[in-house]
């Protein structure tokens, strides 16, 4: 490709951009196109428009091209940037997080509806389990000014970013990361609990999109034979460590919900509501309460 953009103007820079993303059959060429080309300039849309005519510099064309090649490869431009927006908020990335995606939303506006049905006078206690970027649990941390949270994953990686992420957001005062598997560290009891745990089938890895099956962790997408061993590990553990009346919310594959219903039975919990749908209408997040005695 050499360096492709140089004394380029930064309008014709977007525009050859995005045709080399689209003819790469990358599906957002446009809008991938002007994510790139806004973090190398340090331009939001406002400034790309302001300063169009504005010729390159060597330097930030040469960026460019950088960008471009790993885009076209199959990297996702999260992953290229090393941070991605999730609930309106800026999360750094490692490798050993996933790309939070709008889908894991439908997680956070169930527990937001859940947590202000309840009538209790102390503020709630919250635990993310695989918590990643630690995008959920600061999501619900910062809807929720009184909230305390605790995340746990098995990557130290993982939890460093999600402390980063934690501190940068302004929580890290109500936050605390926890090495171990699951809920298996942890005492409780908690008022809500919330996983995106793997749930993919180890043999349908494979077939992902090259931006998952390349570049996320397989340890955050592998489910097992069926997809259900995180949930089979999970939920027990969960329903011992939830304070009476509180709940756990999970996120599902797609046509995954049932069986993660019947898991939460088996471990105690009742279903008090179905499954929220996310915007392609799929049952996204199962929740179940643990009733009181």
């Amino acid at each position: 490709m050499g360096n492709s953009f140089s004394g380029q103007s930064i309008e014709s820079a977007r525009r050859a951009l995005a045709a080399q993303l689209r003819s790469a059959h990358v599906e957002e060429a446009e809008l991938d196109a002007r994510i790139l080309l806004g973090a190398v300039l340090g331009l939001d849309l406002t400034g790309l428009i302001a300063q169009a005519a504005r010729p390159l510099t060597e330097a930030e064309a040469s960026r460019l091209t950088q960008h471009a090649q790993r885009r076209i490869a199959g990297e996702p431009v999260a992953r290229i940037l090393g941070t991605r927006e999730f609930w309106g908020l800026p999360f750094r990335l490692s490798e050993a997080t996933l790309v939070p995606r709008p889908d894991t939303e439908t997680v956070v506006e169930l527990a937001l509806e859940i947590l202000r049905e309840r009538k209790a006078a102390q503020p709630p206690r919250i635990a993310d389990i695989g918590t990643g970027s630690g995008a959920i649990l600061l999501a619900l941390l910062h809807e929720i000014p009184d909230a305390f949270g605790i995340g746990t994953d098995v990557s130290l990686t993982a939890l460093n970013t999600a402390r980063d992420n934690a501190a940068a957001l302004g929580l890290g005062g109500r936050a605390a990361f926890v090495a171990c598997s699951y809920a298996s560290a942890l005492r409780g009891p908690f008022d809500l609990i919330v996983s995106n745990p793997p749930y993919i089938p180890s043999a349908e890895i494979p077939t992902l999109s090259v931006e998952v099956r390349e570049h996320d962790p397989h340890l955050a997408l592998d489910g097992g034979n069926d997809g259900y061993d995180a949930y089979r590990a999970l939920i027990p553990q969960a329903s011992e460590r939830l304070a009476p009346g509180g709940a756990l919310i999970v996120e599902a594959g797609q046509g995954q919900a049932r069986n993660i219903e019947t898991l939460m039975a088996a471990a105690a919990l009742t279903m008090d509501r179905p499954p929220k749908a996310d915007l392609a209408g799929i049952p996204r997040a199962v929740s179940a309460r643990k009733m009181p005695p």
